[in-house]
């Protein structure tokens, strides 16, 4: 078996942009260059970024412009209940997209997806490019019977070209693709992993998942310093829960927090980390 492609993928602008390019989404772009050293990096885009961080980082990406929604995403379905109505309000549907532009990208291409809210801590072990699929264990969720069962988390994808998995996953997409928010994406592979799909591998949490979605995880990532990272690769933000200033039902720390001062002189886990990589 051929080893999975040193290849990595990233989506970000399928919505306007509303300001220039972020540092936090640098951070994750350089250290995915510097720690992983990829053959390539390929950022799939419907709307270009700008700005300083940006035009530091984009000779480095092979730029892939997307000009048409991938199929299976069908937005009209958001309409048929509060939680998609929600969605499509707030301007979420960008993130649905981008769920099934990476699982082709990963099909056609082979490599390593990662959301663009990633930090990359080291490299991600080569025994890990050796498997046809990798996908790691996020925390537990409480599904739809009300149980709480263990669960994949799409933020990070390693995958040969043309995977099983994969393939059988973008099938069930979107088919049951209904406008929720992980229907089609982390409820559907981890279904496949429940009924013993043989093409996959599945990474221990703390791999790519070592902070949660909890107070005490977003105030140990951003408002302390947690020194044991043994057997971390990559971090992922959860910036979903915590972008907005407004929002503050699991962290007051927000974007216009997480600056390039911050992250040159906070005493906290991302800081640390993060500042290896600043000019």
């Amino acid at each position: 078996m051929a080893e999975i492609p040193r290849i990595f993928h990233f989506v970000f602008g399928l919505r306007p942009q509303a300001g220039p390019f972020h540092i936090a989404h640098w951070l994750c772009l350089e250290s995915c260059r510097q720690v992983n050293q990829p053959a390539r990096m390929r950022l799939y885009y419907r709307h270009l970024p700008y700005g300083p961080w940006w035009d530091r980082i984009a000779p480095h990406l092979e730029l892939v412009p997307v000009t048409e929604p991938p199929s299976g995403f069908a937005p009209e379905r958001y309409r048929a209940h509060e939680v998609g109505r929600l969605i499509e309000r707030e301007g979420w549907s960008y993130a649905h997209e981008a769920d099934f532009i990476r699982l082709d990208a990963l099909i056609e291409h082979g490599g390593v997806y990662a959301d663009i809210d990633t930090l990359f801590v080291a490299p991600y072990p080569d025994a890990l490019f050796q498997h046809r699929c990798v996908l790691g264990e996020e925390p537990p969720i409480l599904w739809h019977n009300d149980i709480i069962r263990p669960s994949l988390c799409n933020a990070v994808i390693l995958a040969e070209p043309g995977a099983s998995f994969l393939g059988g996953w973008r099938d069930l997409a979107a088919k049951v693709f209904d406008g929720s928010w992980s229907r089609h994406s982390c409820q559907t592979a981890s279904e496949l992993w429940y009924a013993g799909h043989a093409g996959i591998h599945v990474a221990p949490r703390r791999m790519f998942y070592r902070f949660g979605v909890d107070r005490a995880s977003f105030a140990s990532l951003f408002e302390q310093n947690v020194g044991n990272l043994r057997d971390v690769c990559s971090i992922h933000l959860w910036s979903h829960l915590w972008w907005s200033e407004g929002r503050r039902d699991f962290t007051n720390f927000h974007a216009g927090l997480l600056t390039e001062d911050y992250v040159r002189n906070a005493d906290t886990s991302y800081a640390r980390i993060a500042r290896w990589f600043l000019p």
